[in-house]
């Protein structure tokens, strides 16, 4: 039985050509199918915004929910059947601008789910106006003259909380942020991986993304080390 093929539905995206949400599709349907797990063991809650479309793309059991909602509902879900494995997904407009208190409060009570931000730096499905997560200075529908603001760190929000397990990836590695999220899935209490997309229609301008990113060899050993390390990738702390 070939269970990747059990996780299609058939359904066509329609993300914009090159948009990393069609690598980060593939990544989560190999990484459920390398863990062997079957469809009716998995639950998907998601967020608004265009990843999550994904919703009508993958074939496990899956929550339409409210704006910044998709982990409370992934808690819901997770106490009401615990052999569940639950993921929570949205994009970084619905997880650290609308609803980042509860992205840090299931982190500080190490809920066992995992939550997967598609952050592609804007709320790019309402036409790219800036979020808490939109890095200084970036120009976008409503922030012309660029942003402001330093943004909001998922990694660090979560991190201060006391999350057990934190990682970061980009879309276009599909190996290796497949491989984090078979580890994040496997992980026992709560986890974020925080996957770096720039929207390709929005942010076309950002190239500061790429400048000193590099992946590391083994987690940091302490919460403290990790803070304000943007530029660093992989499993950036686990706690056993």
């Amino acid at each position: 039985m070939n269970l990747l093929n059990n996780l299609n539905t058939g359904t066509i995206p329609t993300w914009c050509p090159g948009c990393g949400n069609f690598l980060v599709l593939a990544a989560i349907k190999k990484a459920i199918s390398e863990l062997k797990l079957e469809p009716k063991e998995v639950v998907v809650t998601y967020d608004i915004g265009c990843a999550a479309n994904m919703f009508n793309n993958l074939n496990v059991c899956g929550f339409a929910t409210l704006h910044g909602r998709s982990i409370p509902v992934a808690v819901g879900v997770k106490m009401a059947n615990p052999k569940l494995t639950v993921i929570a997904q949205g994009g970084e407009g619905g997880i650290v601008t609308e609803g980042g208190n509860h992205l840090i409060h299931a982190a500080q009570r190490n809920d066992d789910i995992t939550v997967i931000i598609n952050n592609n730096y804007v709320f790019a499905l309402t036409t790219g106006q800036a979020s808490a997560a939109t890095p200084k200075g970036v120009k976008t529908r409503s922030t012309p003259e660029g942003n402001p603001f330093e943004p909001l760190l998922a990694i660090d929000l979560a991190a201060t909380a006391g999350a057990t397990f934190l990682a970061r990836t980009l879309a276009y590695d599909l190996d290796k942020t497949t491989e984090v999220l078979k580890q994040a899935i496997k992980h026992r209490g709560f986890s974020l991986v925080e996957i770096i997309q720039p929207c390709i229609i929005w942010v076309k301008e950002y190239e500061d993304w790429k400048r000193d990113i590099k992946y590391l060899k083994k987690p940091f050993k302490s919460i403290k080390e990790l803070i304000g390390k943007k530029n660093y990738l992989g499993i950036l702390y686990k706690l056993d």
